[in-house]
């Protein structure tokens, strides 16, 4: 299943900036990146501008990570909302959401074991995953300390925003 780009890189650089703000926060709800984005317009290509956007996310702050974290939903539960970041998780998380009856429930005593040792929400890019891929990696991030942790969050933060991107800007 894929999704067609819903607007061209030179249709985003002509966006207003509250249209602009909208979408470029549903690829990662960080605002100060999201300025950050918006103020490197025009790209003219979708290169210049993942380029731009993955350079940027690599500032991201941990605090900056733990706030984004409130827009994802947990590994193997169903998005709500109806706005474009539900709408992503629903499809990237696809694959993963259609766990035969013991991964699901694995994932799910994994996602509390990993928010009590964490104390957050377990981020995966779970496009291209299987269930049984999702769980191998969570499996292997309990293992992890804090600050290696962080650290993997925030790549995986940058990967789904990076997937976002490109899925919505052609």
């Amino acid at each position: 299943m894929t999704v067609a780009p819903s607007t061209s890189v030179a249709d985003f650089d002509r966006l207003d900036d509250d249209a602009a703000r909208g979408l470029v926060s549903s690829w990662a709800a960080v605002p100060r990146w999201v300025d950050a984005v918006l103020a490197g317009r025009p790209y003219g290509s979708t290169e210049a501008l993942a380029a731009a956007a993955e350079a940027l996310a690599r500032s991201w702050t941990d605090d900056e990570v733990d706030a984004a974290l409130a827009e994802h939903p947990r590994i193997g539960d169903r998005p709500a909302g109806d706005g474009a970041s539900a709408a992503a998780s629903r499809f990237e998380q696809s694959a993963s959401a259609d766990a035969d009856i013991a991964t699901a429930a694995a994932i799910h005593d994994g996602n509390a074991d990993y928010e009590e040792r964490f104390d957050r929400v377990f981020l995966v890019r779970a496009a291209g995953r299987s269930a049984d891929d999702v769980l191998g990696e969570l499996r292997r991030r309990l293992g992890n300390d804090d600050v290696t942790e962080r650290a993997e969050v925030a790549e995986q933060l940058r990967e789904i925003a990076l997937l976002r991107l490109g899925r919505s800007v052609a």
